[in-house]
This record gives structure tokens, C-alpha cells and sequence, in this order.
């Protein structure tokens, strides 16, 4: 598994999970519920992790609809 993205932004989260479902990639997110811990506040982002063999595929969708993703 590779991290595709790390953010705060939910609304990003989502849109990463709509994208990628579409195309039959599978994904799913790690610190889910770290808000427990911070009290909702969002200061810990969340991150999407893809298959290594999909990795390559789900950087090239979310580049082609503007999101951006660390180098």
C-alpha cells in the first residue's frame, strides 16, 4: 500500500474516493478517527492509501482533476 494523499480537507477525502471508485480503484483512508483524540478540531489529516499496482494510475486521476498531491 502507498499513501496517495494527506489532508485535512474532507471534502477533498471524498472527492479522491468518488474519483477513484469510478475507475475501479480501490482505496480507503488511515486516521479516521484521530479526532477522538485532537476533539474534532481537524488538525490531523487524513491519509488515502492505494495499492502499490494502482498507485501509478490514482496519482494520474487526481492530477487530472486538480488535486494536488505531495511530492
Amino acid at each position: 500500500m502507498k499513501e496517495l494523499l494527506r489532508t485535512n480537507d474532507p471534502t477533498i477525502v471524498a472527492f479522491t474516493h468518488a474519483l477513484l471508485r469510478a475507475e475501479d480503484i480501490e482505496c480507503f483512508d488511515l486516521d479516521v478517527h484521530m479526532s477522538i483524540l485532537e476533539g474534532s478540531i481537524g488538525v490531523m489529516p487524513r491519509r488515502v492509501m492505494v495499492a502499490d499496482a494502482h498507485y501509478f494510475r490514482a496519482c494520474a486521476i487526481l492530477r487530472d482533476n486538480e488535486i494536488e498531491l505531495p511530492d
